[in-house]
């Protein structure tokens, strides 16, 4: 352990303390996000990523340690275990590096090395390694290893030369050093499997570039491109400064062997090393592209989830398409569906007459001043509808553009069975994208977030870590709000710490059977929730109906005490009062004569100022439109106003009211250099930028948010 403690300690750059006390908190059971929230002392106010970091490192080094103990256990079975051998086993701190040092001793498949060993031609391949014969022919030599299974010299010659080539592809030294020169010379090559066939893969049918320099998105886009056979990819490096530096590390000087040796070398490196490095190095690469393309989806994701929800306002959600007409849901101001219907506005029916009068009915007769409008088939000339439409109501309506991502997929599941079992498949979908309006979070959670669009070669990338990642972002996310106990739907409940979906489940049961929620404690009544998983998930469930005025807020149970008695010190009749009174304290000595860490007492403080608050009402709200702008209205130079759709590792897009998204080029993000797009933008964020390019062939516009700050 003192070795992970270390390994751990270097790579997060945190404290020994902090990992020690951290690692004893996720070893009691305690989740990630009970631990980011509520022992902030503990861990040195360690937040949500560098904990789910330190646990993903933690298990990878756990593993590690497991492989070096059964490699170990077997090298001691063959009695070729040496103290400097075990010396680099338990100093290898990554896996490819223990492999490399344990493959002289994997049980192998039987190879022409192998088979040569049994013949009896081991002693011969050792003679022509230690190249001490300076004089005589190779054939007075190998003669001597004649016998029953070996009956030609050349033979002999033969298959000691697959023994001594198969070792040197075995030493981990040299391996080491030829991977070091495979990254810093090599390049990774594509050509075009038919250049005749169009395909998006165009732009790689003649490409190269450094394997230490070329990006992860490019990586990815590669592998995609080789794996649906447009493309042929290899690794191409110098493999004369490669067999140079065997050379050097093999022959000892002139010998009788020395062209034999040579020629092994050269076999050694072509037919064992060379292939292997190359799977190593694209592995790598691949696994490198992943990780940066799962952690900037999962950003967007995050961002995504944490958009601030549009409360107090009955809205419409309005599911576009041609054939088989718009489909629309009313909903309330709680998510509540107040009524639905399909209108047909679009071609081929051009039903606007009938479709103008049903809208405007629909939005009068429910005080609607809002319209959410999927970005699917036909959304933009549902948008030029609606936006005609609004300017016929007697009130106030706007109107914006909501992702349908994952809508579909929502609309046929189980869940949305059960929610809405007396409404139609399709209908669904208009349900969701007002909801996806009216609370991003709760209405996201239902859907597999791979599924959410916002993502980038998502289906490329190792999907059992991206699933991990994207739970982890979920539910880092659910529990960054908290939830409405008396609310909240399984989905939403399943994410909370230490609630499974059995619990989140009974949950509803029991609120369904016994009604609302009155206090937290009740919570201890519901089916296989005790107290340990009370523990866990009370402080992330708000019970706004509460008399406790703590209920309501994400104080933990565990700190009422406190919060009663920092009320009772503020002589405090109503909340209302302690945001100017608090003002006046001494943190510290408050903190002193409480007992309490200074971190702990600041959230509960924060907590009381502003009971039941959702921390993404300090969001920037969307967009509200009320007319419609085409591509053919730009012009450049132009400033506007628009939404961050998407984040990619090249830029990102933008969301300016037109057809398709503009994009931003990284390039473009800033009068200063911007190596990570994530640094500039998030997916969510209300940005302004101007218009630098327009292809109305393509559909295409390049924006710039140069200068625009």
């Amino acid at each position: 352990m003192d070795k992970t403690i270390e390994v751990l300690e270097h790579e997060l750059r945190i404290s020994k303390k902090q990992i020690i006390d951290t690692i004893n908190l996720i070893e009691a059971g305690n989740t990630i996000p009970f631990i980011a929230r509520y022992r902030k002392e503990a861990t040195g106010n360690l937040d949500d990523e560098i904990l789910r970091k330190l646990d993903d490192r933690l298990n990878y080094l756990k593993n590690l340690n497991t492989r070096k103990e059964d490699i170990i256990r077997h090298i001691e079975q063959l009695n070729e275990m040496t103290e400097d051998l075990r010396v680099m086993i338990q100093n290898a701190n990554v896996l490819t590096e223990l492999e490399d040092i344990y493959r002289p001793y994997k049980p192998k498949k039987r190879t022409k090395a192998t088979i040569a060993k049994e013949m009896g031609l081991e002693g011969l391949a050792n003679e022509i390694i230690k190249q001490n014969i300076k004089e005589g022919t190779i054939e007075d030599i190998a003669i001597k290893y004649i016998n029953d299974s070996v009956t030609d010299v050349n033979f002999a010659i033969s298959g000691a030369c697959d023994i001594i080539s198969e070792n040197i592809s075995d030493n981990p030294d040299y391996r080491k050093q030829i991977r070091r020169l495979s990254y810093l010379t090599g390049k990774i090559v594509t050509v075009a499997v038919d250049k005749t066939i169009k395909s998006t893969y165009e732009m790689y049918y003649n490409f190269s570039e450094n394997v230490n320099r070329i990006a992860g998105h490019r990586v990815l886009a590669l592998n995609r491109g080789e794996k649906e056979k447009f493309l042929k990819v290899s690794l191409d490096v110098d493999e004369n400064q490669i067999i140079e530096y065997l050379n050097n590390q093999v022959l000892k000087g002139k010998c009788i062997f020395t062209d034999l040796i040579i020629d092994s070398i050269k076999n050694s490196y072509k037919k064992y090393i060379k292939p292997a490095i190359e799977r190593e190095i694209r592995s790598d690469l691949t696994e490198e592209a992943s990780e940066k393309a799962i952690k900037i989806f999962g950003i967007n994701v995050k961002h995504l989830l944490m958009q601030s929800p549009l409360k107090s306002m009955n809205i419409i959600g309005l599911d576009p398409a041609f054939r088989t007409g718009c489909k629309i849901a009313v909903m309330d101001d709680t998510g509540k569906v107040l009524d639905t219907t399909t209108i047909y506005p679009t071609p081929p029916q051009n039903d606007e007459i009938g479709a103008t009068k049903k809208l405007v009915q629909l939005i009068e007769k429910y005080n609607v001043s809002m319209i959410a409008i999927g970005n699917g088939t036909a959304s933009r000339e549902s948008e030029k509808f609606v936006a005609d439409v609004i300017k016929k109501c007697s009130n106030t309506v706007h109107y914006t553009i909501v992702s349908e991502a994952g809508a579909s997929v929502y609309s046929a599941s189980q869940l949305a069975t059960k929610e809405y079992p007396n409404i139609n498949v399709s209908i669904r979908g208009a349900i969701s994208i007002a909801r996806r309006l009216q609370d991003p979070l709760a209405e996201l959670v239902k859907i597999d977030p791979k599924s959410i669009g916002v993502g980038q070669y998502q289906h490329d990338v190792n999907q059992k870590r991206l699933d991990v990642s994207l739970n982890g972002v979920v539910e880092n996310a659910v529990n960054t709000v908290g939830v409405d106990l008396n609310t909240a739907t399984p989905s939403l409940l399943s994410y909370i710490s230490g609630i499974n979906s059995t619990v989140a489940n009974n949950i509803v049961k029991y609120r369904e059977e016994n009604g609302k929620f009155k206090t937290r404690k009740e919570l201890l009544k519901v089916e296989k929730l005790g107290k340990t998983s009370f523990v866990q998930c009370a402080g992330f469930l708000k019970v706004l109906e509460s008399k406790n005025i703590l209920d309501s807020t994400m104080v933990h149970p565990e700190s009422y005490d406190i919060a009663k008695k920092i009320l009772d010190i503020l002589n405090v009749k109503n909340i209302s009062e302690l945001a100017t009174k608090i003002e006046l304290i001494d943190i510290k000595k408050l903190a002193s004569d409480l007992d309490v860490g200074i971190l702990t007492l600041t959230d509960i403080i924060t907590e009381l100022k502003k009971p039941g608050r959702d921390v993404r009402d300090d969001i920037p709200k969307i967009i509200l439109k009320s007319d419609i702008l085409k591509i053919e209205d730009l012009r450049i130079d132009m400033i506007l106003t628009g939404t961050v759709r998407n984040v990619t590792n090249f830029g990102a897009f933008v969301d300016i009211g037109i057809k398709g998204d503009g994009l931003v080029h990284i390039s473009e993000l800033s009068d200063s250099f911007v190596r990570d797009a994530m640094e500039e933008v998030s997916v969510g964020d209300i940005v302004t930028v101007k218009v630098i390019g327009i292809d109305l062939e393509k559909g295409k516009v390049s924006l710039s948010m140069k200068g625009m700050k």
